[in-house]
């Protein structure tokens, strides 16, 4: 499926847009890191949960809970959450 990659993190995918595989969106992002290694970690924190700031839209509508299950023609899209005051 399409996975659009947030400018962050595309210092490890050096694409806006790549393919990934999974029936979950925990599945998904294992994919990415066995292609990209170190990408997980800024997504997924040590407790397995999305971090405060990631976003997660699949097909348009978010998404945070990991074990969402994926169709693979779904578009996922990761967004970096802005944060300030």
């Amino acid at each position: 499926m399409k996975v659009l990659m947030p400018a962050a993190l595309r210092s490890y995918t050096r694409e806006s847009q790549v393919e990934a595989y999974g029936h979950t969106l925990d599945e998904l992002f294992e994919d990415l890191e066995r292609r990209y290694p170190g990408l997980r970690f800024r997504v997924v924190d040590e407790q397995n949960l999305l971090r405060a700031n990631m976003r997660i839209f699949v097909n348009g509508a978010g998404v945070r809970d990991l074990r969402h299950a994926l169709q693979p023609d779904d578009f996922v899209a990761v967004v970096l959450a802005l944060s300030g005051g």
